[in-house]
């Protein structure tokens, strides 16, 4: 009985093969409903810059939207690749509720394109010049996308990010101490 037993347990097993939608219809589906979402966001801020009235946006060619709050119209330098700036920001949800005060939201130092940052941040920051105050309005998959921050930022959320650009500086810049 014993060896019928360990005969009858010891039959090969075979994985099991991985479903497959060879017709592309799953895709099809997503970039369907990322249209959608696209098209509803960008709708639900130009509603919202058409309310806001006393102030002119510029939409940028990243697929934001911007205003001015505080702008510097002597200077033209503009962050480039490899520079360090010095940034504050908040984030809002589109009616303007914050999110996270500017005390909370890091980095406050950031190298240009060498750095993680949002990626809405990371084009918009490149606008900028020295003492400028802007307020930036991302759709949602320019800021945390479809998963959210996993706290406070929901999925899909737009978001409203309000920066200031304190300073520029290039490695040059940057002074190391003298050997000693």
């Amino acid at each position: 009985m014993g060896i019928l037993f360990l005969l009858l347990s010891c039959k090969e097993e075979t994985a099991r093969k991985p479903i497959s939608y060879s017709s592309g219809e799953f895709i099809k589906e997503s970039v369907t409903r990322n249209k959608e979402l696209v098209n509803s966001e960008e709708e639900m801020i130009k509603n919202l810059i058409k309310k806001d009235s006393a102030h002119k946006y510029y939409q940028s060619t990243s697929g934001f939207w911007y205003k001015y709050i505080k702008a510097n119209i002597q200077d033209t330098l503009t962050p480039k690749t490899g520079n360090i700036v010095d940034i504050e920001f908040e984030i809002q949800d589109v009616n303007g509720t914050v999110i996270y005060k500017k005390e909370e939201t890091t980095p406050k130092v950031y190298v240009v394109d060498k750095q993680e940052i949002m990626v809405g941040l990371r084009h918009a920051i490149k606008l900028m010049r020295k003492e400028e105050t802007i307020s930036f309005i991302f759709p949602s998959h320019m800021g945390y996308g479809y998963l959210g921050d996993k706290d406070r930022i929901g999925l899909n959320e737009p978001l409203i990010c309000v920066v200031t650009l304190k300073n520029i500086r290039t490695e040059k810049d940057i002074q190391t101490p003298p050997n000693q």
